[in-house]
């Protein structure tokens, strides 16, 4: 009998597909990728076009033998992994390291493609393989190599002009990009004041709310009242008039639709599960990758939604067909349409040829999978699921109702909405961004009303409202806009994110990014010295070139010549011309109080503080946002002490991670301390039983406990510890946790044990 082998990337799916092709394929896997770049200078070489170093990646090598000695006895080979370059590449390397080893030989090489694993598509990929894509491979690899040069080019030169260990990316640093300037948009608003004036109203038993738009004949705009003494004249007018009744003038009804939303695609499970279920972009993708690669629902490895990379929302006919299907007889045939929805991609560059992101069978429905998944993936499968189906069922039909009542010189509006048919709302609502209140108001519901009848007015009253500012991006709304800008592709999105995580360029607060000092020093060398290249468009346009490539339409050399030859010359000017304090040091419009000379806002080992110009001469510092006074009055907080070490003054200073109590004489000395004392619990450690447990704050600002003894006890805990012993394992204290699901609950510390109890106690009765 024939042997063949099919080299996939993960064991997961290698498992799942072994069972679909029976005992004449030998199914293994490469455990991701099998080369990479030598990681130093010259891995890529711009003299000999491009060419590209490659070594085995150490920890895959064993998977690497294995494959290989299995192809030595084989009769072919097929290379299997995901549909797309990166896998593409991966057959590629998996191939050159076979031919290397002299296993190939004249036995047939063929890559099979699948965005779904399931029989049928197995089968059909075996049955109909191609050759490995150069087009692709080569896409994938100048991709590589512009990554790597931008790499080794940039990060030596941000050691040596700012600090060492630093690193910057091609498609990172226009993201870190958007983040400062959204900081730097908050930072320079000046927030306006104006007040809204709204009538309370009954009628039938029922209150709502209108808020007024017309006032002596003059629209009233949303800032037309800019402060309270004006606010205050027009609602007691305006009581006088109304005479505790308002006349209903005039009712507008209409009639609209709305329409589901697209099937996923990357970025948009990727914003959807971010915003429905909290989701980091790295963790959806993750969750999703199990999904695609096969999981065990009873009768063996199968997988459950489609190939998680795709920018396509495409849907497949028999998919199409199947989904119609399951609406008319889980719904009623009303619910779906006279024809399949089609739904067409936003970007130019869409590969159509693929499937958006969709249940492999929309017949298994969520309910039925909950023994089998893991709480995360029953959520993202919910979510894949209920948005694919509601795609195909029919639109929803909205009734809105806009009605004005009078109270002679004024106009109040009252809006609602009343939900004729729901259509796909039954299944599914797309969730959204930084949704305002106000926007709420549309689908309030009224009481009928009808023109010339006279309604109760309970009360006229004002609200006074501030202006905000741009809010911080989420994760969501940060991969909608590296998607708008076109800075990078859907499956970068993830790593674009982790990357700036990791490097400390960014910070996650509230679920929001803000940038730290260093990344807001690192985007200010960037887009001042290399502006071209972090300039959203610009990255627009490399990518579209990587696109040109993968279809065939250029030739990555000359693509990464155009490139490379103005970068290095730029890379080459940058360093003999700009000095390290050009790029740490920023002056401001003020003179130190002490010397004289000009101040500037520095960056030093804590964070961003302003100092004076001739440092080390002279040694005066104070926190960024602080002025003169202030700065003095903090010094005057702490002059009572003298720092233990050196004997010098104390002060009060702003670091990266807060307010903290340090030296006078730094750098010379490094005396620091909280500036707030750690509050005690008064909870014995249960660990040492010396200590007691303090409540602390995280480099990040979250807050935790630990022992008072720390470093000699290291015993610490993120949930607040109360003074009462587990009725389960006996542990000498319990936590405190609060969940949006479950609310307050005691829950035992310890690992294995898994008390939990309401808190306060539910009443036994």
């Amino acid at each position: 009998m024939s042997q063949f082998v099919v080299v996939v990337e993960s064991p997961a799916k290698a498992k799942t597909i072994e069972k679909y092709l029976g005992k004449q394929f030998k199914v293994m896997a490469s455990y991701g990728h099998v080369r990479d770049l030598v990681p130093k200078e010259g891995a890529v070489d711009p003299e000999h076009d491009f060419a590209m170093k490659y070594q085995t990646i150490e920890r895959n090598k064993k998977y690497v033998d294995a494959i290989a000695k299995a192809v030595k006895n084989s009769d072919g080979i097929y290379l299997a992994p995901d549909p797309d370059r990166e896998g593409e590449a991966i057959a590629w390397h998996i191939l050159e390291l076979l031919e290397q080893r002299g296993v190939v030989g004249d036995k047939p090489v063929s890559r099979v493609v699948f965005h779904e694993i399931t029989k049928a598509a197995i089968k059909n990929a075996v049955e109909h393989p191609r050759q490995i894509s150069l087009d692709l491979v080569n896409a994938q690899q100048a991709r590589r190599a512009l990554d790597y040069l931008v790499g080794f080019s940039l990060s030596p030169l941000l050691w040596r002009k700012i600090r060492p260990g630093l690193s910057a990316g091609r498609v990172q640093s226009p993201a870190l990009r958007m983040i400062v300037e959204r900081e730097e948009e908050i930072e320079k608003f000046i927030s306006r004041e104006y007040w809204s004036i709204h009538a309370h109203l009954t009628e039938q038993e029922q209150k709502f709310s209108a808020h007024l738009i017309e006032y002596q004949g003059q629209k009233i705009e949303q800032f037309s009242v800019t402060d309270q003494e004006r606010s205050a004249t027009i609602t007691a007018d305006l009581k006088k008039l109304a005479q505790g009744q308002l006349q209903v003038t005039k009712v507008t009804k209409k009639a609209r639709k709305r329409y589901p939303a697209a099937p996923f695609i990357t970025s948009t499970l990727q914003q959807e599960a971010a915003r429905k279920l909290g989701f980091t972009a790295q963790r959806t993708m993750q969750v999703a990758q199990q999904l695609y690669e096969g999981i065990d629902v009873g009768d063996g490895g199968v997988g459950l939604i489609t190939y998680m990379r795709t920018d396509s929302v495409t849907l497949a006919q028999e998919a199409v067909n199947e989904i119609r299907e399951y609406i008319s007889q889980r719904y009623g045939q009303d619910q779906v349409p006279d024809a399949p929805r089609i739904y067409k991609s936003k970007s130019k560059n869409a590969q159509e040829a693929h499937e958006a992101i969709r249940p492999t069978s929309v017949m298994r429905e969520p309910e039925q999978l909950q023994a089998n998944l893991s709480t995360e993936q029953l959520k993202l499968y919910t979510l894949i699921w209920k948005r694919t189906v509601a795609c195909q069922m029919i639109e929803a039909t909205i009734d809105t109702v806009a009605v004005d009542l009078s109270a002679k010189e004024g106009v109040f509006r009252a809006n609602g909405s009343m939900i004729v048919n729901a259509g796909f709302i039954n299944v599914y609502q797309e969730g959204l961004d930084d949704k305002k209140k106000e926007e709420d108001e549309a689908h309030k519901m009224l009481p009928p009303l009808k023109e010339n009848q006279w309604v109760t007015l309970l009360e006229i009253a004002g609200e006074q409202h501030f202006t905000e500012p741009p809010p911080r991006y989420t994760e969501a709304t940060l991969v909608k806009g590296l998607e708008e800008r076109d800075i990078g592709r859907p499956s970068t999105y993830a790593s674009i994110i982790a990357t700036l995580k990791n490097r400390e360029y960014v910070i996650l607060e509230s679920k929001r990014f803000s940038p730290t000092d260093v990344g807001r020093v690192v985007n200010k060398f960037l887009t001042q010295y290399f502006t071209q290249y972090v300039d959203y468009d610009f990255t627009a346009r490399l990518e579209d070139e990587l696109d040109d490539i993968a279809r065939g339409d250029k030739i990555w050399v000359p693509v990464l010549r155009a490139f490379w030859q103005p970068f290095k010359s730029l890379i080459d000017e940058t360093q003999q011309t700009v000095k390290r304090s050009d790029v740490t040091q920023e002056k401001i419009e003020e003179n130190c109080p002490d010397c004289g000379n000009q101040l500037v806002i520095r960056l030093g080992k804590r964070g961003r503080f302003i100092g004076c110009s001739h440092f080390p001469e002279c040694k005066y510092t104070r926190n960024v946002g602080e002025d003169k006074e202030s700065s003095a009055d903090d010094s005057q907080i702490v002059a009572e002490r003298k720092c233990p070490q050196c004997s010098n003054d104390l002060l009060i200073k702003q670091g990266p991670y807060g307010k903290f109590i340090g030296c006078s004489h730094y750098p010379e000395c490094h005396f620091l301390e909280p500036l707030e004392k750690p509050k005690d619990t008064d909870v014995t450690c249960p660990d040492c039983h010396q200590g007691s447990i303090l409540q602390r704050k995280s480099r990040r600002g979250k807050i935790f406990f630990s022992c008072s003894l720390y470093p000699k006890c290291k015993y610490a805990l993120w949930n607040e510890p109360i003074n009462e012993a587990c009725p389960n394992c006996k542990w000498p204290i319990l936590t405190i946790k609060t969940t949006k699901r479950k609310g307050r609950e005691k829950i035992c510390p310890q690992q294995n044990c898994g008390y939990t109890k309401p808190f306060p106690e539910e009443d036994d009765d």
